[in-house]
């Protein structure tokens, strides 16, 4: 079904919003010829980008005239001299690029190629990755892996194994109905009017090749579970590219619903809880500064002077207190105090028990376990504050 509706929108002159992607991909799967010129047609134009450049010169070398492979190997190279910005978008363009020429040129390629694997990679993947550059960040990953045999994930296996589970904790609980097919609607730190289906689909892309990149794994497994709805299969002209490209349906996968309802990641300063799986759950995300929480298919204010019940943990707001009182239900397991300061020790006291010095993770978060089904106290105060504890 995913081969005929991205064939149905090629053979039917659809405006397809990435028009050299589209028709090399097509080329590729049936050797039309025509669509492969068009492909190259359209590369050769003002409006093609670097990274459609590069998959059309790597895509539809058989069609090609001299006179356009010169042509079309002169665009790139030039848009590979230009200076990098170093956000990851533009840099899985130009290791596109510099795959698509190694053959032709291979010096400058090669050069551009060692820079991001040893020089950007290393400084750029400690600072995180923003949610709408997943799938950016795999087509690089992917890119690099099948031409030059290097795994960049090998510096940093945690955070991989952890990405595709956090991804999925982003996402609000409420189902979009767009105007081709379902979409589930990722946090955004400002959040109006209507959502960016475009993002939602290469939301989707990505995990879609999320999946494709490490089949085995049993985070990829539980993202294949969550994928493979039909409901959700994006039939857009921008989304069903990705879709065919990407999507292995007889791969086995997951129930999502094993996945914890609590996500906390002490290295980043993420906290991301659901009450449920279903689709009209009670979300609260807390990431990079932004603090959201979703119900009843909406955003919500939050009140921060009383700490926020989830179902599955409790959320206390330390901007505006230093004193709670809470009390754990039996399916709550975890206390978080969000909004402190980032990275900075803290003297926390629970009733009937000892204080205890705590750091707080990168976001300014601390965990706390406290008693189930009793009514405690929680008071702390930074380290070495010089004043005493609130009573």
């Amino acid at each position: 079904m995913r081969w005929q509706q991205f064939a149905a929108l090629v053979t039917g002159n659809a405006p397809m919003p990435e028009r050299g992607f589209s028709l090399a991909l097509y080329y590729q799967v049936t050797l039309d010829a025509n669509a492969g010129k068009d492909a190259v047609a359209w590369a050769l134009t003002p409006e093609a980008d670097l990274r459609q450049m590069a998959l059309v010169y790597d895509w539809c070398q058989e069609v090609m005239t001299p006179a356009q492979k010169t042509a079309l190997a002169g665009r790139i190279s030039q848009a590979l001299a230009a200076p990098p910005t170093g956000n990851i978008p533009e840099t899985r363009s130009r290791a596109l690029a510099a795959v698509a020429l190694f053959d032709e040129v291979p010096q400058v390629p090669q050069k551009e190629l060692e820079r991001i694997v040893r020089v950007w990679w290393k400084d750029r993947i400690g600072r995180g990755v923003p949610r709408d550059d997943a799938y950016a960040l795999y087509e690089l990953l992917h890119a690099v892996r099948d031409t030059t045999i290097v795994e960049l994930r090998d510096c940093c296996r945690q955070f991989f194994k952890d990405f595709p589970i956090e991804h999925l904790m982003t996402y609000y609980p409420a189902v979009f109905e767009g105007p081709d097919t379902m979409y589930y609607i990722g946090a955004e730190p400002k959040m109006g009017g209507n959502p960016d289906l475009r993002l939602a689909s290469l939301s989707r892309a990505a995990e879609l090749a999320m999946v494709a990149y490490d089949v085995n794994s049993a985070e990829s497994q539980v993202i294949q579970g969550w994928l493979m709805h039909d409901k959700f299969i994006l039939k857009s002209p921008f989304g069903a590219p990705y879709e065919f490209l990407w999507a292995n349906p007889y791969l086995p996968g997951l129930s999502y619903f094993h996945v914890p309802l609590v996500y906390h990641n002490p290295e980043n300063g993420h906290l991301f809880i659901r009450s449920a799986w279903e689709d009209g759950a009670k979300w609260f995300g807390y990431w990079d500064g932004t603090m959201q929480l979703f119900e009843e298919g909406k955003l919500t204010p939050i009140d921060s002077k009383t700490p926020l019940s989830m179902e599955q943990a409790v959320v206390c707001f330390g901007q505006s207190g230093k004193v709670f009182r809470v009390k754990l239900g039996e399916e709550e397991d975890a206390v978080f105090v969000v909004g402190l300061s980032p990275k900075r020790a803290y003297e926390v006291e629970i009733d009937d028990e000892e204080m205890v010095e705590m750091t707080t993770d990168p976001g300014g978060i601390l965990m706390l376990e406290v008693p189930k089904g009793k009514d405690v106290g929680i008071r702390f105060r930074p380290f070495g504050g010089g004043t005493k504890s609130p009573q």
